[in-house]
């Protein structure tokens, strides 16, 4: 068996972002040349995530309100955890968002749905932080 092990950087420079890291990961895939096997990506910060969902725009815009409602970032004082941060939000917020995905991989490709793309999501940015991409397989 196969193993392959490969670093994205991110430093974005707001707050809050989705990247759509779906052809960097295809790109990661490629270089392993794994053709059969499993695909983990997983956010390496504790307030950031990665998921699968659609690219799209309006679905964009209504998880950064939903994840507000959820737990919104002001004010700063609500959270027993800020204290010398201010991101108490963005831990809660990776926790709903999760922290990493795992697709198959058939074919050398990844087999994801006809709308799946594979997103990283900023939380608390403006600092550089990486997500991890371990393929294994034949």
């Amino acid at each position: 068996m196969k193993s392959f092990r490969k670093e994205l950087w991110f430093e974005l420079p707001k707050r809050r972002q989705l990247v759509n890291i779906t052809p960097q990961v295809e790109a990661a895939l490629q270089e392993s040349s794994v053709r059969e096997g499993l695909c983990l990506v997983n956010a390496m910060h504790i307030t950031s995530s990665v998921f699968i969902n659609d690219d799209e725009s309006g679905l964009h815009h209504d998880f950064e309100v939903w994840l507000e409602k959820l737990a919104p970032e002001k004010p700063h004082n609500q959270y027993h955890h800020n204290g010398s941060e201010d991101n108490a939000d963005a831990h809660l917020k990776r926790t709903i968002m999760g922290r990493e995905v795992v697709v198959a991989i058939t074919a050398g490709r990844l087999d994801l749905g006809p709308w799946e793309q594979i997103f990283y999501g900023e939380f608390d940015g403006k600092r550089r932080k990486r997500a991890l991409i371990k393929i294994i397989g034949e």
